[in-house]
């Protein structure tokens, strides 16, 4: 329910039932696509309520997991494509545009990767065959039908360096660069993303500008870039938001908006690892919303999707679609990270796939009506 001090910011939208509201697909018809983040349960459909909100409220599908090298090419000649097959012939039968996630990446990827035989470093030339055959074998099984990769996930470290990850530290940062010639060839219609989070941070958005032009330098096809779009409930500044989407866009490529959440929970600072789960899993104050979220932080989290929106919409031109990462408060990811088996509250559609306050904001943008971060709609005049 949409709390009494919120009903006024929506002009209607809001007094009356949600389900007589737009869809997401028809709201920012136009402007892009809306996407999320599907697990193979979901495109099974074994649930039939989050199916239906699946196909209501979306026109676009990420795998989440399904096309990642683990899940994807767990062994060195083991392929496991039926979970991905069901993940393609869902999009497919609803018409959706589909993204393939992730084929290089530092994390999910199996120790055999970079091993030789005996269990020593494989070589970069050893290395480079497997990239290449992993790439041809999985973009190829799908070409024609996956519109889009994710081909190089989190290449940059913070400071706008390369990453040390395996890939850099076996192949050096050609690896980027022969990952997309690898797409191209496998497929040669499919469109070939660079997804990155954190770029709001100048340093690493100037390593991935800087990243970009080298790509295109070389002659390789570099469709567009994915900000990674998890956020908090103060920050990144809507401003460092809106310039990075503008600076990508100078570069001539679309920006796509990937991995949308807004996170609601306190996290301690400046901690990281494992041992966050050990140390405060069992402590309440990190996980404060476990009977829901109260009516004063729905509205916190409905103005920040407010201008978060009104940010896309401003830059509609340049941006190809946003992909919410999961389906509903309950399948995402921030339940457990950084700390395991917390209640969090990050998405436009609660547990039970209801849409929250946020969604009515994010519809109100989507009409140029008033919202919650809208003065003029919260003082009730137009």
């Amino acid at each position: 329910m949409i709390p009494n001090f919120l009903r006024g910011a929506f002009y209607g939208l809001a007094s009356v039932s949600l389900v007589a509201a737009p869809t997401l697909p028809e709201a920012f018809a136009g402007k892009f696509r809306i996407g999320v983040a599907i697990r193979d349960p979901q495109a099974e459909e074994r649930n039939p309520a989050a199916a239906r909100l699946l196909r209501e409220q979306f026109n676009s599908i990420t795998a989440e997991n399904l096309l990642k090298w683990g899940p994807v090419h767990p062994k060195r000649d083991t392929f496991a494509f039926e979970p991905a097959d069901r993940y393609v012939a869902f999009g497919e039968q609803r018409g959706m545009k589909i993204i393939g996630h992730t084929l290089v990446w530092h994390q999910q990827t199996p120790a055999w990767v970079f091993q030789a035989d005996d269990g020593s470093k494989i070589s970069r030339a050893a290395l480079l065959e497997r990239l290449r055959e992993h790439i041809h074998t999985v973009v190829g099984r799908y070409r024609g039908r996956i519109h889009g990769w994710d081909v190089v996930n989190e290449a940059l470290a913070e400071d706008g360096g390369m990453r040390r990850s395996p890939w850099f530290e076996i192949i050096g940062e050609e690896f980027v660069a022969r990952a997309f010639a690898f797409a191209q060839e496998a497929d040669p219609g499919a469109e070939l993303y660079y997804n990155e989070y954190g770029l709001e941070n100048p340093a690493k958005r100037r390593g991935a500008l800087a990243l970009i032009r080298k790509l295109q330098a070389q002659g390789l096809k570099v469709t567009g870039v994915g900000v990674q779009g998890h956020y908090g409930l103060q920050t990144p500044a809507t401003a460092q938001v809106e310039a990075t989407i503008r600076d990508l866009a100078a570069l001539g490529v679309k920006v796509m908006i990937t991995e949308l959440d807004v996170n609601v929970l306190p996290n301690p600072q400046g901690e990281a690892g494992a041992d966050l789960n050990v140390r405060y899993a069992a402590d309440p104050q990190w996980n404060p919303y476990v009977q829901g979220l109260p009516d004063e932080v729905q509205g916190q989290l409905a103005r920040r999707y407010a201008g978060l929106f009104e940010v896309f919409v401003r830059n509609a031109a340049v941006i190809d679609r946003v992909t919410f990462w999961n389906l509903h408060d309950g399948s995402s990811w921030l339940n457990n990270w950084p700390i395991r088996g917390r209640t969090n509250h990050p998405l436009l559609f609660d547990r039970a796939g209801q849409p929250k306050p946020a969604f009515a904001a994010v519809i109100a943008v989507a009409r140029g009506a008033p919202h919650p971060g809208d003065p003029a709609g919260l003082s009730g005049k137009k």
